[in-house]
């Protein structure tokens, strides 16, 4: 079962020995031991595979700030393209990151008048994608007002923004625009940047879901080997 790479068969074969043989005791001893040797082998390999990981996440993080608040659980990720300072002022989507992978977007208004809008649409030409509705009443539908102007935020949780996020990371050559759809419309072309922060927010998210699975998994297989000894 080893040699074809089947742990699981191999480690519930070894388990069956206690309990179908239960007065053998050298051979129970001996099927403690090989399965702490299967458990450490998978550790070793595990461990290797975070450590790849790891360096994406390093790598990939150099494109981010990184804060976390007094109620974020998680660390949150920020593209430094598209901080508070530098965005405060435009009309932008906006893309979201914290270290459990979780990633959604929002799109940000900023002008003159009311916009109401519950969704957004992005597109080139026929290649397009939409997120799903956020009515005006949900919690993550914002809008402020200060000397004459108008900021509305829409934030997409929860898988809405999914098909979206997708869309500009695999599209960031084209020249994307895209619609805020509300009882007004308004239209802005995706800055470069904007496109970029998206699909390295993407490729991260990715990379920090794989590893956070990882963990569990090392988590799980060490207190295993700690079972054996």
């Amino acid at each position: 079962m080893l040699s074809q790479g089947d742990t699981v068969k191999a480690v519930q074969s070894l388990d069956s020995i206690a309990k179908s043989y239960p007065e053998a005791v050298a051979q129970i001893k001996q099927a403690g031991e090989m399965k702490k040797r299967i458990f450490v082998a998978e550790l070793v390999s595990l461990r290797a595979q975070r450590d790849s990981l790891n360096e994406q996440v390093n790598a990939l993080s150099k494109n981010f700030t990184t804060k976390k608040g007094e109620f974020d659980q998680y660390m949150q990720y920020v593209p430094k393209r598209q901080s508070v300072n530098r965005s405060w002022d435009r009309s932008f989507i906006q893309v979201h990151l914290d270290a459990s992978g979780r990633i959604y977007l929002s799109s940000n208004y900023y002008g003159d008048k009311w916009l109401n809008h519950v969704a957004i649409r992005v597109y080139d030409g026929k290649l397009d994608a939409r997120t799903d509705t956020v009515p005006l009443n949900d919690v993550n539908n914002h809008h402020s007002e200060f000397l004459d102007k108008k900021w509305e935020q829409v934030s997409y949780k929860n898988g809405k923004s999914d098909d979206v996020i997708k869309f500009i990371a695999e599209h960031t050559d084209l020249k994307l625009k895209a619609v805020f759809l509300g009882k007004r419309y308004y239209y802005i072309v995706l800055e470069t940047f904007d496109k970029e922060a998206v699909k390295n927010a993407y490729d991260l998210s990715l990379v920090l879901k794989a590893k956070n699975k990882l963990d569990k998994q090392i988590k799980s297989l060490e207190a295993k080997v700690k079972e054996t000894n």
